[in-house]
């Protein structure tokens, strides 16, 4: 992909104020990293980081602004369009704001790589459903076979009713939403029940 084809905006204001932050920070050819985490939901936060030489990823976008570099994480790209970043100064020094009016847009359809699917179900429906219980689920990985390898968290970890909770709910979700999923599997410890809800 090619920077012109970004549309995220550094102001001006925005630029110099970074370039100064990377000044203090002493290292040659720093830079900053943008990228979404959780993106597609409605926990998502665009968020801002220093990138030493060498700490971009491989698929990373580069964006050659005036002192610096940006490095726009290539999953995120989708989700920042139309984002802008922004430096108002005001009597208290001033802030540094990034509107990124997408990055809670669901951006997976038919065609979109199967674990971006899975992510976007996990934080959208299952996860909303498994907080009232303090719990969480995350995907670790696919396997060859195409079954997705879910890791519990919180008070799912080491909970009675997890395997109901996995089948019944989670599995069931996930494949109804995904036909070329061929189901779940568990990858928790659930001899550590420090934390389940139902013991």
């Amino acid at each position: 992909m090619s920077t012109a084809e970004l549309s995220i905006e550094f102001t001006e204001g925005a630029q110099q104020y970074l370039a100064e932050l990377l000044e203090k920070q002493n290292v040659e050819g720093i830079g900053v990293r943008m990228f979404v985490s959780s993106p597609g939901t409605p926990h998502a936060e665009t968020c801002l980081a220093y990138c030493k030489p060498g700490e971009e990823k491989g698929n990373d976008v580069s964006m050659k602004l005036d002192a610096f570099t940006a490095f726009i994480e290539e999953d995120s790209v989708p989700y920042l369009e139309e984002a802008k970043v922004d430096y108002a100064a005001d009597r208290m020094g001033g802030q540094l704001t990034i509107k990124a009016p997408n990055a809670k847009m669901p951006k997976v359809s038919d065609d979109s790589p199967i674990d971006q699917k899975i992510n976007y179900f996990l934080q959208t429906e299952i996860n909303p459903s498994l907080a009232s219980h303090g719990g969480m689920v995350r995907l670790v990985e696919m396997d060859e076979e195409g079954y997705a390898i879910l890791q519990f968290g919180g008070g799912c970890q080491g909970c009675a009713s997890v395997d109901l909770t996995l089948k019944d709910g989670v599995e069931r979700t996930l494949m109804e939403r995904i036909p070329e999923l061929k189901g779940v599997k568990d990858m928790t410890d659930h001899s550590n029940t420090e934390n389940a809800y139902y013991k």
